[in-house]
Order: structure tokens, then sequence, then C-alpha cells
């Protein structure tokens, strides 16, 4: 029996030898061989993997549990989910994901392109560098992989198959909870709220009675409607930037829902990167992420009109007046998850660091408070949200009453 026929959760020295059993032909040089581990979320161990010849691979190692809290428990099968979801991506949207190399379902591993010459996107935004591809790439990414897989396109008994397939329960369950549930009750005393808006936090998300019913519909839309396969998780965390190009990556939360929930959180997440320039004094970079707002919204909208007409297979999909509807719908769903990953990364249990790392702490409250007032404005007011214009109006209302 060989070492990798059972799992194991691997380290340094293992993965160096996994890499050289699983790509054996890409011609290390064993002497140099050294790997790391770079990982940076709350779910996997990613380790990167190079010789002195420029060779490099990145391995990606799925726990048995979050790497925030081992009382929670995951199915290793994420990564098999992660890699056949990338590889349907790269279908779809090519070029705009990592390439994968192969994925072990023993070891719940994958190897996939080292984008090393890429920067997180979260971090490059918190040094202040724009990106001006970004919303024709990232508008471009949302269209083709969203409407390509929802039934307006897809024969829907192989859209049904694909549902079956790429359902992880307790990785909905994360987001039933920590996104669409604690962030309104902290039912499980998993919140983090700075400590100078607690009472804010309290009346303005805790008490309001009116905004956890609107949160109830979303979240059980997030539960029961199979709109499109979604990445699950698109934050600036999970993108990789350079000035030419974007990449895609980390869709392990990726199911069955509402393609909202993916644009929404393009949203919210840029407004997390203007909230850390608004507390530098960077007007230039902010002004940059609420035009990145308003063009990556724009940009979707036009470009979805665009491919409906040209990819749309269902014949009531076609019927006059349907596209308007499915997209108003999706415009809607946009708004109201947009607000809830503000609140969830805002007073939840996992935080941004575009907010967290902000040193001065009236600065931070302010930002903060901008962050839960805009995510109330998208969640109660979802149907006056259909243009970028419109999405960024909220953050500059929300910006003047959180003084």
């Amino acid at each position: 029996m060989g070492k990798f026929d059972k799992y194991f959760l691997m380290g340094i020295d293992d993965i160096l030898e996994y890499t050289l059993e699983k790509l054996p032909d890409i011609g290390w040089d064993k002497a140099a061989m050294q790997a790391k581990e770079i990982g940076d979320g709350n779910l996997n161990y990613v380790f990167r993997v190079w010789d002195d010849k420029g060779h490099s691979v990145i391995i990606k190692h799925a726990g048995v549990s979050l790497r925030i809290s081992e009382d929670m428990k995951v199915s290793t099968d994420r990564n098999r989910i992660e890699s056949e979801i990338l590889q349907l991506n790269d279908k779809y949207a090519p070029g705009m994901v990592p390439k994968i190399y192969f994925y072990d379902t023993v070891m719940s591993a994958c190897g996939m392109e080292d984008l090393s010459d890429y920067q997180l996107m979260r971090y490059a935004m918190m040094e202040h560098k724009t990106f001006p591809k970004f919303a024709d790439d990232i508008s471009t990414f949302m269209v083709n992989t969203l409407l390509m897989t929802s039934d307006v396109v897809m024969d829907h008994q192989e859209k049904k198959a694909l549902v079956k397939s790429f359902i992880s329960p307790e990785l909905c369950q994360i987001t039933e909870d920590l996104v669409l549930m604690e962030p309104y009750n902290d039912i499980n005393g998993n919140n983090h709220v700075f400590a100078p808006n607690a009472e804010f936090v309290k009346k303005e998300l805790y008490e309001d009675t009116a905004l956890h019913l609107e949160v109830s519909k979303l979240k059980f839309k997030f539960m029961t409607d199979a709109q499109a396969l979604m990445h699950g998780d698109l934050h600036t965390g999970s993108i990789f930037v350079r000035p030419d190009s974007t990449k895609v990556f980390d869709p392990e939360f990726a199911t069955y829902a509402p393609m909202g929930y993916d644009i929404g959180n393009v949203v919210a997440n840029l407004i997390f990167a203007y909230d850390n320039g608004l507390a530098a004094g960077d007007t230039a970079f902010s002004d940059w992420c609420l035009k990145a707002i308003e063009e990556t919204m724009d940009l979707f909208v036009e470009k979805f009109n665009k491919k409906f007409d040209e990819v749309a297979t269902e014949p009531m999909a076609k019927v006059p007046g349907f596209k308007q509807w499915y997209l108003e719908g999706i415009l809607n769903d946009t708004a109201g998850y947009a607000g809830t990953e503000l609140h969830r990364r805002t007073v939840g249990m996992a935080n941004v660091k575009d907010v967290t790392t902000i040193a001065d702490e009236e600065k931070r409250a302010w930002v903060e408070r901008l962050n839960i007032l805009c995510g109330k404005d998208y969640i109660m007011n979802q149907t006056k949200f259909r243009t970028g214009a419109d999405f960024v109006a909220a953050v500059k209302r929300a910006q003047e009453a959180a003084k």
C-alpha cells in the first residue's frame, strides 16, 4: 500500500513527495525542490512547490475542519467539486481561472497552475492599486459562468445532474448560518463586533425585525433557488489580478443558487476596498472603487442581455418580456446579497482585512457604520437598484448617514 493511498493531512515534506508522485513528467530538479504553505483562507492548505529550473505548481489540500474553528467539520469532497468547477469555468470563460493539472479524491488534493506573477486582489487594493480591466473581466466571467449553467441555456436534465454533483451540504450550511442568519442575531456567539459600534450594531442589525424578514427571504431563496452554478465566495480574496488580466479561483463554496449572490459579493467587496481608501484619505483610489462598481454592474447588464439572446435554448425563456423579468430578479438578488455580504464581513465571524487593518478607531467605526447602513439600503430596497449608478448612490448615502 502506497503512502498516499489513504487520506491524511499533509505537511511540507509530504507535499514534495506527493508532487513528484503526481506530476513526475515535469522534469523537476529534485535536489532543488522547495515547498511553502501560502494559504490565506479558512478552509484549505495551499502549497507552492518549485525548483531552480523554473518549474512550479500549486497543490491545494483539503482539511477535515475549518482552520478558524476545529469544531466546524467539512467534507473533503469540496476539493473534487472545486476542481471540476474550475474546469467547467474554463470551458465557459477561457483563461479566467487557473488550469487544473490533476485532482485526487483519495488525498482530497489537486494540482493547479501557479499564478505567482499575479497578486491577490484584496491585498493589491489594500495597497490602493487599481485595475482598469477588472470591471470588464469580472462582468464577462459572471455572465458566462452563471448564464451558461442556468436552465435558460442548459439541457434541464444535464443541469439537474450538475445540481446533484455540486452540492456540499456542510459548506452551504456555513453560508446559510454565517452569512444569512448570525449577523442579525448572533445566535451562536460567533460574531466579531467592533466595540465602538456595539450599540449601533444592536440597534441597526439585531433589533430591526423588518430587516430580519427581508434577510429570511434571502436565506430561503439561497436554499431553494437552484438558478445557476455560482462561485459561492466571489470576493477579492478569491481573485488574482495583474493590470492586464484577472483570474478567479477558490470556488469551494460553489453550488447551485441565485446568480445575484456572486454579483452582490463582488459589489460588497469593492465597497470594503472603498472603505480602506476612504479611511486613508486616498480620494483617487476611492473614486476608482466606485467607478469599478458602476462599470461592473452596467457591463454585466449589457453583456447579459446580449448573451441571453445569443445562447438561450429554453423556448419559454424566449417569450417576450421574460428576459426583462429574469434580469430584474437577478438585480434584486444582487442588491440583497450585496447587503448580507456587507453585514457579515463587518460584524460576522469572518471580517475583512480592508476594514480591520484601519488603525484609526474612529475612521474604522465610521466605515463599518457605512457598511451596515449601505447593506440595509440594498436589502430593504432591492427593486430600486437597476444601474451601477444606483448601487454607488447607496454608498454615498450611507457615507453621509454614518458620520
